[in-house]
């Protein structure tokens, strides 16, 4: 995983709430609010994506390129599990 990426994009999205934190407690105008909530649901998509692709292309490729169909399996449904968790949303 590319762990210094990840870290850093953590602490953007914690600062961003920080700042929201303040927004709030300054009474600040709603919309303005939602704006920033609305940059860090973004900041935490594209956080998602960069380790669902590491995921992907290092143990997902890793465990299909393998003979064990017990693992393959396990892979998989934990997929499928993490979409139906997405969704629920």
């Amino acid at each position: 995983m590319q762990k210094e990426e990840v870290i850093k994009r953590l602490k953007n999205i914690e600062g961003h709430l920080r700042g929201i934190e303040g927004m709030v407690d300054q009474g600040l105008y709603c919309m303005d609010v939602l704006q920033q909530i609305h940059a860090v649901q973004a900041s935490l998509n594209k956080l998602n994506l960069l380790i669902l692709n590491n995921h992907l292309h290092s143990c997902v490729a890793r465990v299909m390129s393998g003979e064990d169909v017990d693992e393959k399996e396990k892979v998989l449904k934990e997929i499928v599990q993490l979409y139906e968790t997405a969704l629920k949303i």
